[in-house]
């Protein structure tokens, strides 16, 4: 739907949210093989994201917690994220790190437990999944880019073409240096072969996302130094990242760490993490009243 704009259009994204959301609790309660009456609580993705699609969400959600008389919940979607490393048998212990990683968001958080978590380090412009997706769209590859670039790389020589990594101070992150310094150096191989792109593909798309993986697991590997804690967990849509996976798992035998990565499909937004983070707050009986607001921006440290 959204592919032929580029992005995803929020409207269409609200409209989408709207017709889809009662089949969906349909099909979910049917494959649970449950009823409405069946559920002690209703959870909801509160903040951050697209406030017309989060409004659909938490107002279907508090209509069904009046109607069956029962708590509502609401859950930050970044936290959620980083909980999506408790869905599996194999879970972390805390204290531990959580490098999170979307495409609206770049964080180190450093958690105590379910509900005592900050953000120790953060990107200060752009997210790495926008740099993974902005530099596709320079290479003329449709949205969303940032899984065709990790397609062409693993066929390409991470190695090939060296991009600058930023330094920023302490733990937070930078990308649009890097994206500047890739529309550069495309438009500067362009001028003197047309087609550079086209010959080069798996190489430069090798190349960058080498430059943004390192860039994420040098400021992790510098947060577990400074903290001195070694269980590392990775969250968000850019988990799913090959590289990313494989880079963190060396990195980890390398320096003696307990590493985590979700499964792929816990990684991009799902029902799951919102479902596991509303059953540890259920256990401690963190409610919301239907008072409670959406947010697009909202913070949770």
């Amino acid at each position: 739907m959204h592919e032929s704009y580029g992005g995803v259009v929020p409207e269409l994204a609200s409209r989408a949210h709207m017709q889809n959301i009662v089949p969906v609790v349909d099909t979910a309660l049917q494959k649970a093989n449950c009823k409405l009456e069946d559920l002690d609580a209703i959870a909801f993705t509160q903040s951050p994201g697209l406030i017309g699609a989060l409004l659909v969400g938490a107002q279907f959600a508090k209509s069904l917690s009046l109607a069956l008389d029962i708590p509502l919940i609401a859950v930050h979607h970044m936290q959620a994220h980083v909980m999506a490393n408790f869905i599996d048998d194999s879970k972390p212990a805390f204290p531990f790190l959580c490098l999170t990683v979307s495409g609206g968001h770049t964080q180190i958080v450093l958690c105590h437990s379910p509900s005592d978590m900050n953000v120790i380090g953060e990107s200060i412009d752009d997210a790495a999944g926008e740099a993974f997706d902005k530099s596709a769209k320079m290479l003329g590859l449709p949205y969303p880019g940032g899984p065709l670039i990790d397609k062409y790389a693993r066929m390409g020589n991470p190695l090939r073409f060296n991009f600058p990594e930023p330094q920023i101070p302490e733990l937070d992150y930078s990308f649009s240096g890097v994206k500047t310094a890739i529309l550069y150096f495309l438009q500067e191989q362009k001028k003197q072969n047309e087609n550079f792109v086209e010959e080069n593909l798996a190489d430069i798309c090798a190349s960058i996302q080498e430059r943004i993986v390192t860039i994420l697991l040098n400021k992790l590997r510098k947060a577990s130094h400074q903290t001195g804690i070694t269980t590392i967990c990775l969250a968000g849509g850019v988990s799913a990242n090959s590289s990313l996976r494989k880079g963190l798992q060396n990195m980890g035998e390398k320096n003696n760490w307990s590493a985590f990565i979700p499964r792929f499909e816990y990684c991009t937004d799902n029902a799951a993490m919102i479902a596991i983070t509303a059953h540890y707050k259920f256990l401690a009986k963190e409610f919301s009243p239907l008072s409670v607001t959406s947010n697009a921006r909202a913070r949770w440290e």
